[in-house]
Order: C-alpha cells, then structure tokens, then sequence
C-alpha cells in the first residue's frame, strides 16, 4: 500500500480526491488524502471561491506535508488559472501552448521544493476543465438539453478540454450558461458521472500526472 498526501485548492478538489480519485487509485494500492490549502475564502450568495493567496503558504503547507515519513508521495492539485504571481517560474514561462508553459512552471516549481518525494500538478486552467470531457454530462447534470449545444460548441473549439482559456475559463463559462452552478456542488457530481477513464483520455496533462501516481504500484 502507498500513502499519498495531495494539496488542494479548495472545496470541489478536496472532495474529487476524496471521492473520485481515491477510489480509482485505491483499486491500484494507492491512497490519496486530500489535504486542504485554505489560504483565502470569499462567500458570494451561495458560491463559495477557494483560491491561492500567496506561494509562500502553499510552500508551507507542502513543507508540513513532507514531514510525513509514512507518505510515498506528496502532490497538489492546484488551477494553473489565477495562481498568484509570486510562483517560481510564473514570470519565466515560454511562449507557446499552455503545455508548454504548465509544464516550464510545474518544474520551476519542483525545483524550490527540492524534494524527491513531491510532484507537482497545475490543473490546466482549471478543476471545470475535466468536466468538458464529456459535455453531455454536464448538461446531464445541469439544465439538460437547454444548454447542451452550447456546451457542445465550446468543447469543440479546443483540441482539449484542458486548453479551454483563462481569459474565459471553463468555470466562468458554465455560470453563464447555468448562473446557479455551484462548483462544489456540481464540479464532483459531474466528474463522477464521466469517470477517470474518459477524463484522462481527453486531458493529457491530467493523464501524465495520473500515470506518475499510478507508478508508486
């Protein structure tokens, strides 16, 4: 058995990991446990926003994490969209596709860590992104066939769901067409619904990080 400890951004992450993905990876000998990055929390009627503040308390809470000699692996799962510009790297990053520039910010980031034991992961650009795996379920979920064709379309003009841009992220994307959406509600419930298969076969960042923890079996 291997232990994992994974640093989320908020609410709908810590509740994937604890749900969606505990069980796929528990099914390899793999435990993943949500650890929660409560750095800055606002309330909006009934919208909660979970976000990161500041590098230095992500460090921190990954720092305290390490110190878990029982933990095979120490991970995170934060949305590359909105991350504050004191991350190593943010300002560094090569021009190019998103990949690119993920990838440039997740090894500037391995690299201040300095710890053989920690991976890092940036969702790109955001938790809402895997859900546009399979616009189906999401309508499913949400307003059914009222919205489905609009969903369609925005998953078809990216090569992937992981590309969908931070200019107008996937999140922003479905409150406009469904204003009571609430990410820690439906975020899990949909991702659920589509599963880890399909996820990963449509968002390749996503794949290569679960190829990495599936590596401890």
């Amino acid at each position: 058995m291997k232990f994992i400890h994974v640093l989320v951004e908020g609410q709908t992450e810590e509740t994937f990991v604890g749900g969606v993905l505990a069980e796929y990876l528990g099914s390899k000998g793999i435990y993943p446990t949500a650890k929660l990055a409560v750095t800055k929390w606002v309330k909006k009627g009934g919208h909660f926003k979970g976000g990161i503040s500041a590098y230095s308390k992500v460090k921190y809470d990954i720092q305290q994490l390490l110190r878990d000699k029982n933990a095979a692996l120490v991970t995170t799962m934060l949305d590359y969209y909105n991350l504050p510009g004191d991350f190593p790297g943010y300002h560094d990053r090569p021009a190019g596709s998103c990949f690119r520039r993920v990838e440039s910010l997740e090894r500037a980031f391995s690299v201040d860590i300095a710890n053989p034991r920690f991976l890092p992961y940036l969702a790109l650009h955001e938790f809402e992104a895997m859900m546009f795996a399979d616009p189906d379920a999401i309508a499913e979920q949400l307003a059914g066939s009222k919205i489905l064709d609009k969903l369609r379309k925005i998953g078809g003009a990216y090569a992937s769901p992981e590309e969908i841009d931070e200019d107008n992220p996937p999140s922003k994307r479905l409150i406009q067409l469904y204003p009571p959406y609430e990410k820690t509600f439906h975020g899990p419930l949909v991702t659920e619904e589509i599963g880890i298969e399909c996820i990963r076969q449509a968002c390749t960042h996503f794949d290569q990080w679960l190829q990495q923890l599936e590596a401890l079996a």
